[in-house]
């Protein structure tokens, strides 16, 4: 990677960093970078609502690759001497490092533009990837442009100092939150049988949980993690009769998702008849499975030979979910996780900080999948 376009995009990291914003908000982060590539490049940029990518044209008769990062931060106060570029912004800091994916594709653009290349690179910058909610608006994206393969990386703790990981099939987990809502009757905390109290539906419903994700009742990993549970008022003369359990669920395989999240749905329905309660479902945070391509992780890794990178095989995928599944339902791509350090500060912690040395690492592997 050239000197100087690397010294701009490290600049260009802490800028993001300084400015982070929540999923959905990024207006700010858009402008920004978008004022950044036109004044350092000649590149067609196209706008959308808050995303936008940017395109280099070979030529009509020329294949159509692309490149995806995502610019959203997360809900966590930074603290002010971790860094000299700390974030601004009380309460929202960039502690999962898309600020430096951001800055890598911005790399990724300066040198395409400057250099060429013998396809059309389309650069993808996109919104709220925390909440599920960027790519599923960007997936028509792909069709719309006829993108034939598409790619993206995710910094990560605890892999080797700027290794490449990869894997075949699933690299992350399907999830979604789940808000099951009761209403029953309120009364006297001294005649709870005139009343009708949701607690005992919702601690059955948690008490079926175990057995819902026990391994073997599931062909994959199933998970079902009990965030908050809020029953009644502070108030001991009432016997309660609203209550709320939040719940995340996780799969390795979407269809086991989808048994657990039915699962869930009829026994809460099951109770509610017992009980002669109201019971509604809200569901947020949907995530999909994401699953590679195997040529297209292939290409990653003889990248990585071809340019003497650390390649190191995944043996799982990864718990975390990732909203690059819906372009990979879309098209051939892949995935790849670029490593922090072994005993790198590990994501959404305060300590945390994206360790600028792995934008070139990420730039190369990316004009290496170009050149193929």
């Amino acid at each position: 990677m050239e000197a100087n376009n690397l010294a701009l995009v490290k600049q260009l990291r802490h800028e993001l960093h300084r400015q982070p914003e929540l999923s959905n908000q990024e207006a700010w982060t858009k402008h920004h970078l978008i004022s950044f590539l036109k004044e350092q490049t000649i590149l067609e940029i196209v706008e959308h609502d808050l995303w936008f990518y940017a395109v280099y044209r070979a030529g009509d008769d020329k294949p159509n690759i692309a490149f995806r990062a995502d610019f959203d931060a997360i809900a966590m106060q930074e603290p002010g001497d971790l860094v000299p570029y700390a974030s601004q912004i009380p309460g929202v800091a960039h502690k999962c490092g898309h600020d430096g994916h951001a800055a890598a594709l911005a790399g990724l653009a300066l040198e395409i533009d400057q250099q060429g290349a013998d396809k059309n690179v389309f650069f993808l910058f996109q919104h709220a990837e925390e909440t599920g909610d960027g790519a599923a608006q960007c997936a028509s994206f792909i069709k719309e442009h006829g993108i034939e393969e598409i790619f993206a990386f995710h910094n990560m703790s605890g892999m080797a100092f700027q290794s490449i990981n990869v894997i075949d099939g699933i690299s992350n987990c399907a999830s979604k939150g789940m808000r099951i809502s009761m209403e029953g009757a309120p009364a006297h905390a001294s005649e709870p049988e005139k009343g009708i109290n949701p607690a005992f539906a919702i601690a059955k419903i948690i008490d079926a949980i175990p057995g819902f994700i026990a391994p073997e009742n599931n062909k994959g990993m199933v998970l079902c993690t009990v965030i908050h549970v809020n029953v009644g008022e502070r108030a001991f003369g009432v016997s309660a009769s609203k209550g709320e359990l939040l719940l995340t669920i996780r799969a390795l395989y979407e269809v086991e998702l989808d048994k657990l999240q039915q699962s869930l749905e009829n026994l809460a329905l099951a109770q509610a008849k017992e009980y002669g309660l109201q019971v509604n479902f809200a569901y947020t945070d949907s995530f999909p499975e994401t699953a590679n391509h195997k040529e297209s992780s292939d290409k990653i890794r003889q990248v990585c030979r071809d340019k003497g990178f650390e390649l190191a095989e995944m043996p799982a995928a990864l718990r975390g979910s990732e909203d690059f599944g819906h372009y990979l339902k879309q098209t051939k791509g892949a995935i790849c996780y670029i490593g922090n350090g072994e005993q790198y500060p590990h994501l959404h912690s305060y300590s945390y900080d994206f360790p600028d040395e792995i934008i070139e690492t990420a730039v190369e592997l990316f004009k290496g999948l170009i050149e193929l």
